[in-house]
Order: C-alpha cells, then structure tokens, then sequence
C-alpha cells in the first residue's frame, strides 16, 4: 500500500465531490445551482451562469471520484486543476497568496498536489495501479496542467461587451456573442 498517495486520494477526492455536489444539489450546505449560478454571474461574471455553475460542479464531483478511486488520474487532475485555476484567476488572485486575505494559497496546494499524483501515479490500492499502470509520469503531468489552465482560461474568458461605431451617433454597446449561447433559430413563415 502507498499510504501517502493514498491519503492524498481519501481525502482531496471525497472533498471535491462533496464541493462539486454543494454546487450542483445544494448538498453539505451548498447553494444549488442556481444559488451558484447567481453568484457566478453577478460576482465572477461567468456567464451565462448556469452553465459555468454546472460545469465547475460536474468538474469538481467528477474529478473527485475518479481521484478517490485513483482511476484515470490524469483526466482527474486536470478537472481539479482547471477549476482551481479559474478559482485563482476569478477570486484570489487579486488577494494575494494568502487564504487569510481570500488569496490562493490553498488552490496552489491542490494543483501541486494534481500533478504531483499524475507525475507518479495514484499508489496502490488504485485502478491505475491495476488496469493502467503506465498512466503516469513528467508528460502526463505537464500535459494535464497545461490542458487544464488552457481550458480554464478559454471557457472562462472575460468578454465583456464589445463597443462599435454606428454612424451618426456617439459609442453603442453591441453585446458580444457569449460562447456558450445559441443564436436564435431564423425561420421563415409562409404569407
């Protein structure tokens, strides 16, 4: 047994489940979604803010299983560290790095703790160390770290509204096309 990657696992895994689900259900005296969602929207301005709660939440429990169970531990990883990195760049990075100032401390541990277990895998007892006992190393955690903090920083991208010239008049606000929402369905009707 690998007690130390193992105690990592019992207790990074459970927690972010527990915060995935407060997020998703209101579980563990969460707000729900759309208690999150509210706050994601007026305070972080990701919107729209169901999708971005829904996402963070999913990410958050998802990845916590999987952790738990030491089963795809990279893809694990890479969803904890994707929204510790929008946590960091949304919430505490103005703060500084201490968590007594709201700043980032704790999420720089959580991420350092993702590609530490992705640099050498999850231990023993894991379904990786059964089933996929190469899916470990320096290129894995390199790759999850970046393909967390590029996914976090494009689906989390500040687009406010864009300003255009109309002729005749002075600046109007045209809103931008948010990424993750439809355009209205053109359709023709018969006369």
């Amino acid at each position: 047994m690998d007690i130390g990657r193992t105690a990592l696992r019992l207790t990074i895994g459970p927690l972010f489940v527990g915060h995935g689900t407060q997020k998703l259900f209101g579980w563990f005296g969460g707000h729900g979604l759309e208690g999150t969602a509210g706050f994601f929207e007026s305070k972080l301005g990701l919107k729209p803010g169901k999708r971005h709660a829904t996402a963070a939440g999913a990410s958050e429990a998802i990845g916590g299983v999987l952790l738990t169970f030491g089963a795809l531990t990279p893809v694990a990883a890479g969803l904890i560290t994707g929204t510790m990195i929008t946590a960091i760049r949304k919430v505490h990075a103005p703060k500084g790095p201490w968590v007594t100032e709201g700043g980032y401390e704790y999420n720089a541990v959580l991420i350092a703790a993702m590609l530490a277990l992705t640099e050498t895998g999850p231990g023993r007892p894991s379904v990786d160390a059964g089933a996929f006992p190469r899916l470990k190393g320096n290129g894995l955690a390199l790759a999850q770290f970046a393909a967390a903090a590029a996914g976090a920083t494009l689906l989390t991208a500040d687009r406010g509204p864009a300003v255009e010239e109309v002729p005749g008049e002075d600046e109007v606000t045209a809103p931008r096309h948010e990424r993750f929402t439809r355009e209205p369905a053109q359709v023709e009707t018969q006369a």
